[in-house]
């Protein structure tokens, strides 16, 4: 089964850069952006984090929070936010189980709303324009 808009977020529960468990559910009444990456300390990824880094405050006071997953362990993320001052939770899913649950495949991106429903679906995301696009998404839903 495909995630579709409207659909329960699946829950999960994985290790951020500093090793601490962070669990979908622990968010439950906010607003979540979960983004899916390929690969830590690259240059498509790296710009896609920095720009989350960039504008956490502007996501904060909107209260919206940023968890990005990709399939490295949590030494390599440790390395990757240290390297970028990263500012917000990256997760390790190095088995997969995340991303299979999810389905995905690329560069993809889920707005989850505060009752844990998906309000949006990101696939295909462009780096340098995604925080953007769901900055813009967001307050359109909210209004």
């Amino acid at each position: 089964m495909n995630l579709k808009i409207g659909d329960e977020s699946p829950g999960f529960c994985l290790k951020d850069q500093n090793g601490e468990e962070k669990c979908l559910k622990d968010y439950k009444g906010s607003w979540v952006l979960v983004y899916f990456y390929p690969k830590d300390d690259t240059p498509g990824c790296t710009k896609e984090a920095c720009s989350f880094r960039d504008n956490l405050a502007e996501l904060n006071r909107l209260k919206l929070t940023v968890l990005g997953i990709s399939k490295d362990t949590v030494a390599s993320h440790k390395k990757f936010a240290e390297k970028y001052d990263l500012n917000f939770p990256i997760l390790a899913d190095d088995e997969a189980k995340t991303y299979n649950i999810y389905k995905i495949n690329g560069r993809t991106s889920f707005l989850i709303d505060s009752e844990g429903k998906i309000a949006k679906i990101y696939e295909n995301v462009k780096p340098e324009k995604h925080v953007g696009e769901v900055l813009l998404d967001y307050e359109k839903i909210m209004m």
